[in-house]
């Protein structure tokens, strides 16, 4: 941990490499400014934020049926570097696919989100046995979550077939959170984590960036919401300020 004072010179710059959702992303650059300790304007982190929407959509291109969204990925990350950033965070599960190839591709380091969540499960929440994720069909087919849990002796439940659908009609359908319903999204989303928490869960991960702009802790009964947006957030204030 340096001695820096916050929002001294000595802090590292953020760079967000947006628009997958924008909405997602905002929610991020909000949770980025609530997890950081200050006292005034002038004590935030200076944040690059570059929202590039035109990013093709990732869960179309892991299911074989949509453009590849890493030449945008990488040119929105060359941006925010050309800006000033030192390091780049995602506000997106499903893009963290690409997340070795965007490495090999820009001089800075990436947060890995995943990994970041795996580390506050085990640090802050190690008696957990059983988590459910949910999350687009892309992340879940990938292995993301359950690649970065390997480590640890976690039971990763994944929503049945007919719930996965419905997970994905809260994301992307006309009443979903990418089309501003986050009301109707959040219903069907508490549905499907009520069924995973029935099979066993004791915490849901919301690990799609839309979910927890709809699905709320006090929807779960009891079980553990872990929103990875801002288990990111937080490993970003961390990672700019040096604080192991």
């Amino acid at each position: 941990m340096n001695n820096e004072t916050p929002g001294s010179a000595g802090e590292k710059v953020v760079g967000v490499i947006g628009g997958m959702g924008p909405e997602a992303t905002a929610d991020l650059f909000l949770k980025v400014v609530q997890e950081t300790d200050a006292d005034s304007d002038q004590q935030h982190l200076d944040v690059v934020i570059v929202s590039d929407p035109s990013v093709p959509d990732r869960s179309a291109a892991l299911a074989g049926v949509g453009e590849d969204p890493l030449p945008v990925i990488v040119r929105t990350a060359r941006r925010c570097i050309m800006a000033g950033a030192d390091f780049l965070i995602m506000p997106c599960n499903t893009a963290h696919y690409f997340y070795r190839d965007l490495c090999d591709r820009v001089e800075v380091p990436v947060l890995h989100m995943m990994d970041e969540v795996a580390k506050y499960l085990l640090r802050e929440h190690p008696a957990v046995q059983t988590v459910g994720l949910m999350a687009t069909d892309g992340t879940v087919s990938s292995g993301l979550y359950q690649d970065a849990f390997a480590t640890r002796d976690l039971t990763v439940l994944v929503p049945k077939e007919s719930d996965q659908k419905t997970v994905m009609d809260g994301i992307y359908g006309e009443a979903g959170v990418k089309a501003g319903c986050s009301e109707q999204a959040g219903e069907r989303f508490r549905e499907v984590a009520l069924e995973l928490i029935e099979r066993g869960a004791e915490v849901i991960i919301a690990g799609c960036t839309e979910i927890p702009l709809a699905l709320k802790q006090s929807d779960l009964c009891g079980a553990l919401l872990v929103d990875p947006t801002r288990i990111l957030a937080r490993a970003a204030v961390d990672y700019a300020r040096e604080i192991s």
